[in-house]
């Protein structure tokens, strides 16, 4: 597949790394797009490039920056940002603003993360405990992070391509940048979608977070068990005894960042049916409120392309929740 320098420049601000993709390019497949972008960005493209590339994003929570390179880097930079803006409220977001500031004098860059599925107070736990590193540290930690974000915009530009046409280009992904977005849906954002996406899943149809609000950091080893309602003619009913009818799917720990494991088999499509996600926060925080927290939800039968990350913000005498994607 063969795109120009301004396609490349969606997935990632650096002239230099846009040039490299074209020389050398085309490319079969998103595979090998892939292995060429790693390479490129942290072999070829030098710290002025790095540079280039960061400041082609917006601070999080704020519009586009004026330095973007393209509409399509700034409408899907808008929908990668969709879970912070929806899980944010005057008082975070303009904390939100203030560590932005504090972020870029320090290091003179703006805080770049992956930011996809994140909410505002897991990002903001993220910029509050990268803020202490060295500047060489943090350096390479944005290089990451803008790597990932090249990543998901790759696969978003070759989805993009199959709908303009399979392997011959026949419009710029900026005239189906939304189209491919939706295309998308399972692997970043917070978009919802009507239709069937068949795609193959990147990760898990379920999957889940924890983010310990009073330390202001990810809660690890927590364990977290995903059960489904076991019998297809009946829903659990707000006071039913009806523990014999969940069916337990996996469990598994959260790690350092506050993520667990695979707790169900990778699917493409996911049965519809009532789920229960169930954290032990109670070994976590003896002297805490909660000995335990389920969380119930309906997965329905349009839905079932769909991704459902259930994540848990806690603290010892309060919890909440939202469903990302």
């Amino acid at each position: 597949m063969a795109f120009d320098e301004k396609d490349w420049l969606a997935c990632c601000g650096s002239s230099k790394f846009a040039r490299e993709m074209v020389l050398a390019g085309p490319f079969s497949d998103h595979e090998k797009a892939l292995a060429a972008a790693k390479d490129t960005w942290f072999n070829k493209v030098d710290v002025n490039g790095w540079l280039e590339a960061f400041a082609a994003h917006p601070e999080i929570g704020q519009s586009p920056s004026k330095t973007h390179k393209s509409p399509t880097s700034a409408q899907w930079g808008k929908g990668e940002q969709s879970t912070a803006l929806a899980t944010a409220d005057d008082s975070t977001l303009q904390e939100l603003y203030d560590w932005n500031a504090r972020y870029k004098k320090k290091f003179g860059f703006v805080f770049l993360i992956f930011a996809s599925g994140r909410s505002t107070p897991e990002i903001l736990a993220e910029i509050k405990r990268r803020y202490h590193n060295r500047p060489i540290v943090e350096f390479e930690n944005a290089a990451q992070e803008q790597m990932k974000i090249t990543e998901l915009r790759l696969s978003k530009l070759f989805s993009v391509d199959a709908v303009a046409g399979g392997t011959t280009k026949t419009s710029h992904p900026t005239d189906v940048s939304k189209a491919g977005e939706d295309r998308m849906s399972i692997i970043g954002g917070h978009l919802s979608t009507t239709k069937e996406t068949k795609q193959s899943r990147t990760r898990p149809p379920i999957t889940t977070h924890i983010l310990d609000l009073a330390r202001g950091s990810p809660a690890s080893d927590i364990e977290v068990r995903l059960e489904t309602w076991g019998n297809d003619q009946t829903r659990p009913l707000f006071g039913q005894i009806d523990s014999g009818l969940w069916k337990l799917l996996g469990s598994s720990s959260t790690d350092k960042d506050g993520r667990s494991g695979q707790l169900m088999n990778m699917v493409d499509a996911l049965n519809p049916g009532v789920y229960r996600i169930s954290f032990n926060t109670g070994k976590y925080n003896p002297d805490g409120f909660f000995p335990y927290v389920s969380i119930v939800f309906e997965v329905r039968e349009s839905q079932k392309w769909e991704h459902f990350h259930v994540p848990l913000l806690l603290s010892p005498f309060s919890f909440s929740t939202y469903r990302g994607s």
